[in-house]
């Protein structure tokens, strides 16, 4: 294994960005982010979105100059694609590709439309990544107070000689050259990306939850007592392994706590489940869960929207807006406001 390189501010062109136009195509999560960000550091940037739309309206409200996507592509330098995968390849094909002329940066926070062939750029543009390792929301919170996001980078193709320093100082300018930049490739990181949220980060996770929940509940305890146990606590735990990895965690815990952890986290995660994720990876790898994704998108998301309502409706769900609309610990200062961001 190669030793780790970690990119600094002090490892960079931190001024190569502010001589680029950028277009960030999109105002979700990431795109709030990363345009207020480029933004506070002094970019040249414009949202390239629907006119007229929610996301323009908000876009508007933060200051920002907005154009259709075709006039923010033909006015740039880099194109920054921060909408749904599932929608980017048409976007491209239709309102992007046209207008891209080589020396170009097209740059994306995810690799999964080149990673598979969704997108195919043209000859002569430069094809890079800047991945923030966090939501959009934490990465705007982040750079306000004076910290960043760590991110990954990656260079597809580099016609013009300076993709990777480009990306390093894109990366610094929202913040990432304050916590810790990583070299990777489009394929890794795609690929680990996929597969930790669904085997651990997210799907792993929140089914670990659930089903914890449930157990306690159909067991006769009180469903506000199995929140706190199986879900408030988590992010404490959370926290602390973040920080110290898992080391850290055991030692803040209780010994009760700890041999519990090591003698029977094992029974719950044993081998069915190394071999459920070893499943999912080669669906990822193959190519089979994009094709899946991308056709249920396509054809309507009936069975995306359904799982959407079933998940919402846990009694999980329930429980803890009551407990956290009733609780004043944590309950302030919160990220995502979904009317501004």
């Amino acid at each position: 294994m190669d030793k780790l390189k970690i990119y600094l501010d002090k490892d960079i062109d931190t001024d190569l960005i502010k001589t680029k136009k950028i277009a960030i195509i999109g105002f979700g999560s990431q795109g709030y982010g990363q345009s207020t960000n480029l933004k506070d550091s002094g970019c040249d940037v414009v949202l390239g979105l629907r006119l007229g739309g929610q996301s323009d309206v908000k876009a508007r409200d933060y200051g920002f100059r907005t154009m259709c996507i075709e006039d923010a592509v033909k006015w740039a330098d880099v194109v920054q694609i921060l909408i749904p995968d599932e929608i980017q390849a048409e976007v491209y094909e239709k309102q992007i590709a046209p207008y891209m002329r080589k020396g170009q940066y097209l740059m994306f926070s995810h690799g999964f439309n080149i990673h598979y062939k969704k997108i195919v750029a043209p000859e002569g543009v430069n094809v890079i990544m800047v991945a923030p390792k966090g939501p959009g929301h934490t990465v705007r919170s982040e750079y306000q107070i004076g910290r960043g996001v760590p991110c990954l980078i990656a260079v597809y193709s580099n016609p013009s000689g300076d993709a990777k320093e480009l990306a390093l100082s894109y990366a610094s300018a929202i913040g990432a050259g304050r916590a810790g930049i990583i070299e990777t490739t489009f394929r890794e990181e795609t690929e680990t990306d996929l597969f930790g949220e669904q085997a651990v980060i997210c799907g792993g996770v929140s089914a670990l939850i659930k089903t914890g929940f449930e157990v306690l509940v159909d067991a006769g305890y009180s469903p506000y007592m199995a929140y706190f146990e199986v879900l408030h606590e988590m992010k404490l735990l959370v926290d602390l392994i973040n920080q110290g990895g898992l080391a850290d965690m055991r030692y803040s815990i209780s010994n009760t706590a700890e041999y519990g952890d090591m003698t029977r986290g094992p029974k719950v995660i044993g081998e069915q489940s190394r071999q459920a994720m070893k499943d999912l990876l080669k669906d990822i790898q193959s190519g089979a869960f994009a094709d899946e994704f991308l056709s249920e998108m396509k054809s309507g998301c009936k069975k995306f929207n359904a799982l959407r309502e079933e998940n919402a409706s846990h009694l999980i769900e329930k429980v803890g807006s009551e407990i956290r609309s009733s609780f004043k610990w944590n309950n302030d200062k919160k990220l995502v406001d979904r009317s501004r961001n």
